[in-house]
């Protein structure tokens, strides 16, 4: 679920905090990493157990809707309860593992805040996507699967109610939320009626070398701060160090630690990384002022001996 590059973005993301706060403390910082990438896959959890909170309202207003007072928009529909019966929802409400999941975390946000679950459901119901799916006789799974998926992408995700309060919830969600929504939206697109309860419940990293790779990186750029800071300082005799982005900096020890401290990783990967980092969090220009340090931190590290690289595709 997260890529290294996603992982390189948490380590930047707790040492800018560290920055910022001026605590010292690694343990602290690795324990705030390790939540961090934990809380990633809370948000996809929460963000599913949306969908299903939907369902659920559904069912209360086709309930209440069965009353003849209330009864607004049944009639025009040829199967008042298409929606309820939407497969791929079912799938996810009638999945034992994904509720066990919730129950585990203590996922009831959506309890605590139907408000929020309301104002999805109206937007839902107000779509031209809806009324399209609920005036067509015909019923097909993949029908089912188009519908929500097309719901997500065009009702759910952009929803600004709902992206202020995963913000408003944990700071580290603003950069998680396009990451989560793109994965849901991928399982959406991929899930069938063969699927196993498992697949709405993927790994959130590859495997263990990921979690590795990320307390190494953030324990080794930390620990060499002052090293990896004087390299810069080198490299920019022109430049006073207050004036180059917090960010920037960030990225140059990281990149850094990467080259003289990670054999296995290309440093043809690692420049590109850090690079396409630059041009999402920072400035405009700092990827072009990055890429011009790190070529001539490679190029001496060649002629000196300090690029050592181990493995595949490292030409």
């Amino acid at each position: 679920m997260l890529t290294r590059r996603q992982i390189r973005v948490k380590v930047m993301q707790c040492i800018y905090a560290l920055t910022l706060s001026h605590d010292e403390s690694l343990e602290k910082q690795k324990k705030f990493l390790r939540v961090s990438i934990e809380n990633t896959y809370t948000l996809y959890l929460l963000v599913l157990s949306l969908l299903m909170e939907l369902h659920k309202m559904e069912e209360n207003f086709i309930r209440l809707s069965s009353k003849k007072y209330l009864n607004e928009n049944g009639e025009k529909y040829p199967n008042k309860e298409k929606f309820l019966n939407n497969a791929v929802l079912k799938q996810m409400v009638t999945n034992s593992l994904l509720q066990n999941e919730l129950d585990k975390k203590k996922l009831n946000n959506w309890d605590l805040h139907q408000d929020y679950v309301k104002i999805v459901f109206n937007e839902i119901k107000k779509s031209e996507l809806f009324e399209q799916y609920m005036l067509n006789g015909a019923h097909s799974y993949e029908e089912d699967k188009n519908l929500i998926a097309s719901l997500f992408k065009e009702v759910i995700a952009p929803n600004e109610r709902i992206y202020e309060y995963f913000e408003d919830d944990k700071l580290t969600w603003v950069d998680d939320i396009p990451l989560v929504n793109t994965f849901v939206l991928k399982q959406l697109r991929k899930v069938n009626e063969e699927y196993s309860q498992s697949f709405f419940l993927p790994k959130l990293l590859k495997d263990t070398d990921d979690m590795v790779f990320a307390d190494q990186l953030l324990t080794k750029t930390l620990l060499n701060n002052k090293k990896f800071e004087e390299e810069i300082q080198i490299k920019t005799p022109n430049w006073d160090k207050d004036r180059i982005a917090d960010i920037d900096a960030i990225l140059l020890k990281m990149a850094i630690c990467e080259l003289t401290g990670f054999s296995s990783i290309p440093e043809r990967v690692t420049i590109n990384e850090y690079l396409e980092i630059a041009k999402e969090y920072s400035t405009p220009k700092s990827s072009i002022f990055i890429n011009g340090i790190l070529d001539k931190l490679v190029k001496e590290y060649r002629i000196n001996g300090k690029l050592k690289k181990t493995g595949r595709g490292l030409l």
